[in-house]
C-alpha cells in the first residue's frame, strides 16, 4: 500500500514538472471552445400540456351489449407513432417548416430535425402526456407543438372511426359469405333427405322391425295361397266327380260326400289338435279355432242338404246336371278360389319385392346416417358462425353509433402551447464549465504523458525502484539558487494564466446571467 502510494506521489510529481503544458492546454482550448458556445443560437423551447379521459359515462352503460375497445392501449400505440415519417411530415406542413426546404434533401433535414428536438412523454399522473420542442425561432417551437397536438388527437381519434369502419366492412364480408355457405349446405341437406326419405329419421333398429313385418306377412300370404290351393284343387276334384255322384243313390250317407269344406275342417282340426297340447279350452286361439270349425261344419252340412235334394230331384227325373246347385255351387266355388289364388299369388310377389328392397337398404342405413350427421354438424356449424357474425355486427354498429354520440377518448389540454418569451437553451454556463475542465483534463494528461515519455528520478526510493539497487543516502544540489529562482518564476506563471483563465470564466459567466 505503501509503494502505492509513493508511485502515485511520483505521478503528481512528474505532472508538475510539466504544468506549463496544463496553462498551455487551459488557453488553447477554452477561448476556442467559448467562443462557439457564444456563437451558438438561442433556442426557445414551447410546451403543451394534455389530459386524454377514456372514462366515458356510456362505457358502464353500454358493457355487455357494445364493444369496447381498449382505448388505453390505442393511446399508447398512437403515442409511439406519433414520431413517425408520415406523421413527421403532416406536422412539418401544418406548421409551415417545408417552405424552408428548396429540395427534397433540405426537407429531409426538417424532418430528422423534427424527430431529433420533438418529443412527447408521459408526466407522473396517469394519461397526461407532455410534448415539447426546441427551436431558434419562438413562433416556430409553438406552431410545431400545436401541429403535434393535432396530430396526435386528429390520429387517436381518426383510428378509432377507421377501425369501426374496417370491423363493420368485414363483418358485411364474413356475412356475406356465410349466408351463401348456409344456403349452400341447406340445399344439399335438403336434396339428401328428399332422395333418401324412406331411409333419414329411421334407424336401423326401425328397419329391422319393418323387414319382420314383412316376412311374418309374407309368410301369411305364402300360407293363405297354399290354403287356396288346397281348397282350389280339392274343389276341382269335386267339380270333375259331380257327374259321377250325381249317378249314386238318393239316399247316401251324408259323411260320404266329399264338399270345398272338407280340407279347411281338416286343417283347422289339426291346428286345434296342436294348440290343445299346449293351452287350455279357455284360451283364445282355441276358442277363435273352435267357432270357425262350428261355421264351416254348417256351411258343410248346408251343401250337403242341397247335394242330396238334387239327387231327389234327379232320381224322380227333375232337372239335368246344368241346373244341379250342387255343380253350378262347385263351379262357381272353383272361379272365386281362382281368383283369390291370382290374388294371394300378386300379394306374395308384391311382398317378396318389400323384403328384398328393406334388405338391401338395410345395409345403406349407417352410411346415410353418417352422411346425414355429417351433413347436419357443417350444416350447425355454418349457422352458428353466421348467427355469431350477425350479433357481432350489430354489436359493432351499435358501439359506432355510441361512439358518435359520445366519444370514448376526450382530450382535453391543460397547457395549451405558447410563444416562449425567454430562451432554454443552450445552457452556456454548463458548457463552458465543461469545456473548462475538459481544458484541465486535457493538460494534466498531456503532462502525464509526457512525464512518462521522458521520466525523472525525484526520490531515492523511485531510483530503487527503477535500478533494483539500495540507495543509502542522497546529496544536495550545490549551488541551486538559479534552479529554484526558475521554478519560482514558472509557479508563478502557471498561477497567473490559471488566474488569468479564471477571470474570463467569471466575466463571461457574469454576461450569460446579465444578458441570457
Amino acid at each position: 500500500m505503501q509503494e502505492l502510494i509513493e508511485q502515485f506521489i511520483n505521478y503528481l510529481k512528474g505532472i508538475w514538472l510539466n504544468k506549463i503544458f496544463i496553462v498551455l492546454a487551459i488557453w488553447v482550448i477554452c477561448p476556442v471552445g467559448w467562443y462557439f458556445i457564444w456563437k451558438m443560437p438561442d433556442q426557445y423551447q414551447a410546451n403543451a400540456q394534455v389530459y386524454v379521459d377514456t372514462q366515458s359515462l356510456l362505457r358502464p352503460l353500454l358493457r355487455g351489449l357494445a364493444i369496447q375497445p381498449n382505448s388505453d392501449s390505442q393511446i399508447r400505440l398512437m403515442v409511439k407513432t406519433l414520431m413517425t415519417r408520415p406523421n413527421l411530415e403532416k406536422i412539418a406542413r401544418m406548421s409551415d417548416l417545408d417552405i424552408m426546404s428548396k429540395d427534397q434533401s433540405g426537407f429531409d433535414e426538417i424532418i430528422r430535425d423534427l424527430e431529433d428536438n420533438l418529443r412527447i412523454g408521459s408526466s407522473a399522473r396517469e394519461n397526461f402526456f407532455r410534448l415539447s420542442y426546441s427551436s431558434e425561432h419562438p413562433e416556430t417551437a409553438r406552431n410545431v407543438i400545436q401541429a403535434a397536438l393535432d396530430v396526435f388527437v386528429e390520429n387517436t381519434l381518426g383510428e378509432t372511426r377507421n377501425e369501426a369502419d374496417t370491423a363493420e366492412q368485414f363483418l358485411e364480408r364474413q356475412i356475406a359469405e356465410y349466408e351463401r355457405r348456409l344456403l349452400e349446405d341447406e340445399r344439399r341437406l335438403t336434396e339428401f333427405k328428399q332422395a333418401n326419405a324412406e331411409v333419414v329419421g329411421t334407424n336401423v333398429g326401425n328397419f329391422y322391425g319393418v323387414l319382420q313385418t314383412n316376412k311374418s306377412r309374407l309368410e301369411e300370404a305364402q300360407l293363405q295361397l297354399r290354403e287356396v290351393q288346397s281348397r282350389l284343387t280339392s274343389a276341382q276334384a269335386q267339380l270333375r266327380g259331380e257327374q259321377a255322384n250325381l249317378d249314386n243313390s238318393a239316399d247316401s250317407s251324408g259323411p260320404g260326400i266329399e264338399t270345398e269344406f272338407d280340407a279347411r275342417i281338416e286343417q283347422l282340426q289339426v291346428q286345434l289338435d296342436e294348440l290343445s297340447l299346449k293351452y287350455t279350452d279357455k284360451h283364445p286361439n282355441i276358442i277363435e279355432i273352435r267357432r270357425r270349425l262350428e261355421d264351416l261344419e254348417k256351411s258343410r252340412e248346408e251343401v250337403i242338404e242341397e247335394y242330396k235334394e238334387a239327387q231327389k230331384q234327379v232320381a224322380s227325373g227333375g232337372p239335368g246336371v246344368g241346373s244341379n246347385p250342387v255343380y253350378q255351387q262347385l263351379k262357381l266355388t272353383v272361379t272365386q278360389l281362382e281368383n283369390e289364388k291370382v290374388s294371394l299369388e300378386v300379394r306374395v310377389k308384391e311382398y317378396q319385392t318389400k323384403v328384398k328392397e328393406i334388405e338391401e337398404k338395410i345395409h345403406l342405413v349407417p352410411e346415410i346416417e353418417s352422411q346425414v350427421i355429417a351433413l347436419n354438424r357443417g350444416y350447425e356449424i355454418t349457422r352458428s358462425k353466421y348467427n355469431e357474425l350477425l350479433s357481432r355486427r350489430e354489436q359493432a354498429r351499435l358501439s359506432q353509433n355510441a361512439d358518435l354520440a359520445a366519444d370514448d377518448i376526450q382530450f382535453k389540454v391543460v397547457d395549451p402551447p405558447r410563444v416562449p418569451q425567454e430562451p432554454t437553451g443552450p445552457n452556456r454556463l454548463l458548457l463552458m464549465t465543461a469545456i473548462f475542465v475538459l481544458s484541465i483534463g486535457a493538460g494534466v494528461a498531456v503532462s502525464f504523458l509526457l512525464s512518462q515519455i521522458r521520466p525523472v528520478v525525484l526520490s531515492g526510493s523511485q531510483l530503487t525502484l527503477l535500478t533494483g539497487h539500495p540507495v543509502f543516502g542522497t546529496v544536495s544540489l550545490a549551488n541551486g539558487n538559479s534552479i529554484v529562482s526558475k521554478e519560482r518564476l514558472q509557479k508563478w506563471v502557471f498561477i497567473g494564466a490559471l488566474m488569468a483563465i479564471l477571470a474570463v470564466y467569471a466575466a463571461l459567466v457574469v454576461i450569460n446571467l446579465k444578458f441570457g
